[in-house]
């Protein structure tokens, strides 16, 4: 009998540390929605953005990716985020997608404008940057190279052809 009485009350601490680290981890994250103005954007590519995602001005997170929908009409990536209604962007302001390092993840980057007249929770951002696939840039630099190495090799070998009949 003290053996179950015992694993009862270890089976609670290891429950309860759990549930302290999982309210850690949750509140330190920073994905929490403080709640705020909503923005939407349309891209034609949002490769590695996720709900989730960070919504950032010059650097500092002001908010967080809601929702990422395709438009059935135009086909294009619909991006709803949430930004601090302490953060005022122009109506000339331009969403970008950006890579967070080499290898991390993806992050929304809000670039403000020169207007004078403040965006509306609700309005859509009209400027956009899609994102930017690090692998199709590495083939299209491969593939580039070996087009120039094949045009150096069929040039060189087209002299050398007219030369040997020439002589």
């Amino acid at each position: 009998m003290k053996n179950n009485a015992l694993e009862t009350i270890m089976g609670a601490v290891v429950l309860a540390v759990a549930a302290f680290f999982l309210t850690f981890a949750y509140r330190s994250s920073g994905y929490h929605d403080q709640g705020g103005q909503l923005f939407t954007a349309r891209f034609d590519r949002v490769d590695g953005l996720q709900v989730g995602s960070d919504v950032r001005v010059s650097g500092v997170k002001v908010g967080i990716v809601k929702e990422i929908t395709v438009d059935p009409k135009t086909f294009l990536a619909q991006v709803t985020m949430s930004v601090t209604n302490t953060v005022l962007l122009p109506k000339d302001s331009s969403a970008e997608i950006i890579t967070d390092g080499l290898l991390g993840g993806k992050y929304m980057a809000l670039v403000p404008g020169g207007d004078e007249v403040d965006l509306k929770s609700g309005d859509m951002i009209t400027h956009t940057q899609s994102s930017v696939s690090l692998e199709a840039m590495i083939g299209q630099l491969i593939f580039s190279n070996k087009k120039d190495d094949e045009k150096a090799q069929g040039g060189s070998s087209s002299d050398k052809s007219t030369k040997s009949h020439g002589a």
